[in-house]
């Protein structure tokens, strides 16, 4: 595994294709390691023609973690920010951000198409405005714009994400996420129970940290709300959604659309909050219409609007 020194720690990160060819920064969401993107997904696009990077976010995989970070109450933050109290964390995404710029850096990358998932997604609407002259693109996947006010998890999402499980009884662990996977997966797009098993596995074998996913977690929360910094950005921009997810529901992908100027918004029905082999082709041949600059821009809908309403695809 390839590791570079970036904003004082270190970073994990595996290449795919020729770097000769444009290259497209993969960001995973909270929790996740690099190898949850789909292989087929990663192939898909290095035979596009795009230089793919993927990477362990911070607290994650093989990334370093961040254990000397005191320790904060994770429920106490988010009662913060609910009356809007700024909440303390160890880091926040523009922290995050810094080390997706980094890592390009490290590489010797100038500009890249930078591509997101939840998390990953805000990190990278974080990374298209500030740095708007290392950005090719932006790619905003079942994400959201962190405003007050939008819809949460659905009850039976929170439930599964907050349900504890002793760390360090594995099965248990397994069962745990395996649930959370049943929940706020694809229901039009259900991926099998061996697939998700065996994922889980390699993730548990090769760098869990539940402490560093309660960090990354109290970043979401003290980062806040970046309507203003989507508002700035000015690169060509699109967000997809899945008008089935339980997690981040798709009001919060029609809001991030709609605050960014002239940005597509393509909702997928039947999708949650994840990527099924079942969409793969579908969300290669949307980014890569993207990538190439053959999009043509939709005035997404007020996120006041009923999901139904958006522009579909």
């Amino acid at each position: 595994m390839a590791t570079a020194q970036v904003n004082g720690i270190t970073i994990a990160y595996e290449t795919s294709g020729s770097p000769l060819d444009p290259p497209v920064l993969l960001i995973m969401g909270l929790g996740m390691q690099l190898i949850a993107w789909p292989q087929d997904f990663i192939d898909g696009l290095v035979e596009q023609g795009y230089y793919v990077i993927r990477f362990d976010n911070r607290d994650i995989g093989l990334s370093s973690k961040l254990d000397h970070v005191k320790k904060r109450n994770l429920f106490w933050a988010y009662f913060k920010s609910l009356v809007g109290l700024k909440p303390a964390a160890g880091y926040t995404l523009n922290d995050m951000a810094d080390d997706a710029l980094g890592l390009l850096d490290a590489l010797g990358i100038g500009r890249a198409h930078i591509v997101g998932m939840s998390m990953g997604g805000m990190i990278a609407q974080i990374f298209a405005s500030r740095f708007a002259g290392r950005t090719l693109s932006l790619t905003s996947i079942m994400s959201s714009s962190g405003r007050r006010g939008l819809p949460g998890p659905t009850a039976a999402a929170r439930n599964a994400m907050l349900r504890p499980a002793d760390p360090n009884d594995r099965q248990a662990v397994i069962a745990r996420v395996l649930n959370i996977y049943r929940v706020v997966g694809s229901p039009a797009f259900p991926t099998p129970e061996r697939m998700l098993r065996f994922g889980i596995e390699r993730a548990l074998d090769r760098g869990p940290s539940p402490d560093g996913v309660t960090r990354q977690m109290l970043a979401i929360i003290a980062s806040g709300d970046r309507t203003p910094l989507l508002r700035k950005i000015r690169c060509p921009a699109m967000v997809i959604h899945g008008a089935a997810d339980a997690l981040v529901p798709v009001a919060c992908g029609i809001d991030t659309a709609h605050a960014i100027p002239g940005a597509s918004l393509h909702i997928i029905e039947g999708m949650g909050h994840d990527l099924p082999q079942q969409l793969n082709e579908r969300l290669l041949a949307l980014l890569d219409q993207h990538l190439r600059g053959k999009m043509t821009a939709e005035l997404p809908p007020s996120a006041t609007q009923r999901a139904g309403s958006g522009t579909h695809h």
